[in-house]
């Protein structure tokens, strides 16, 4: 039961000290608190915990206009930052997580705006049938977070610039169908700025749960701490990780999110795997890594192999079927 309510809101827009913050705060989130922190990045793509940089981000481009590349914990496909948006996240420990409630607060802030907003499928918050907030989410040892963005407004013709869609997004969706399925809210609401959204969001924060906000100061915080895993996410082995020289690559796309998998074989066997997903929940592509890697560069092996991962059936079957679609 949610009991004491902590609001910090940051004026540091570099990606990597604020994701490194919003782990700190998860660290510390202890059983009946419910911490809403309010952050900005500068000019930033954010992938997901399991996505390949160079996939998904225009990576040469980005860091040739000064731009960042950054990779968050949680789930969920790349993201554009800009001083136009403002993010969110709400940390918990598990037994005290209510989706519901936390996007609440989010409806709730927009209709002291005027702004009629609904939460729609798992991720996405709406108003005027367009989406202006997309969500991720993160769990690990008894605690849980839940962040997301809102377009307040964002420069959408840099989100184009910046991002690579995949192949199957774009025969999907196509890119002008993309950009007129999201909306800024100054669209519904001419005067909004960030300054008055974090207002409201304080306001809806205390409305929603009931209770009094206590304002954290960055001064009540461990900047050690912080600043070490500052360094983490800083790293080129955190942002970029490996670069697999391939021998097959496949890719696909399903109601539970999208996949790519890259195998390296050598003398029949599978010596490498690597797996890519915006998935929500990611946490079956590091078991599917293991089961493949070791196993002989053959479908009905792979697919052997696919079948006694630790990774939920649904999953297992689709991507049996990828396999069996590239005639390896």
């Amino acid at each position: 039961m949610i009991q004491r309510l902590f609001l910090l809101e940051t004026d540091t827009t570099d990606p990597y000290h604020n994701l490194a913050l919003e782990e700190y705060l998860f660290n510390k989130a202890e059983p009946g608190d419910c911490i809403l922190y309010l952050w900005q990045n500068r000019h930033t793509v954010v992938i997901g915990s399991n996505q390949n940089p160079w996939l998904e981000c225009r990576t040469s481009l980005l860091e040739a206009d000064g731009g960042r590349l950054a990779r968050r914990l949680s789930g969920g496909g790349t993201v554009y930052h800009d001083m136009g948006n403002l993010n969110f996240t709400f940390l918990v420990r598990s037994e005290d997580y209510d989706l519901h409630r936390q996007l609440s607060v989010i409806t709730t802030a927009c209709r002291q705006l005027g702004i009629p907003a609904e939460c729609s499928g798992r991720n996405d918050i709406l108003a005027d049938g367009r989406k202006f907030s997309g969500n991720a989410f993160y769990q690990h040892h008894g605690r849980r977070y839940h962040h997301g963005t809102i377009l307040v407004d964002a420069n959408m013709e840099m989100m184009g610039k910046y991002l690579s869609p995949s192949p199957a997004k774009l025969q999907a969706k196509g890119v002008p169908s993309v950009r007129s399925r999201v909306i800024n809210l100054r669209e519904l609401c001419p005067e909004l700025t960030i300054s008055r959204m974090k207002e409201v969001l304080a306001e809806a924060f205390s409305q929603v749960y009931q209770l009094p906000a206590e304002h954290l100061s960055l001064a009540d915080l461990d900047e050690k701490e912080i600043g070490a895993l500052e360094e983490r996410y800083r790293s080129w082995e955190w942002v970029y990780g490996r670069r697999l020289a391939f021998t097959a690559q496949c890719a696909g796309k399903y109601p539970w999110g999208e996949i790519t998998i890259q195998l390296a074989a050598d003398g029949g066997t599978v010596q490498e795997a690597a797996v890519y997903t915006d998935a929500m929940d990611p946490s079956f592509a590091s078991p599917l890594e293991r089961a493949l890697t070791g196993c002989p560069f053959h479908l009905s092996q792979l697919c052997q192999a696919v079948e006694h991962a630790p990774i939920p059936q649904e999953i297992q079957r689709d991507i049996c079927t990828l396999l069996a679609e590239q005639n390896l």
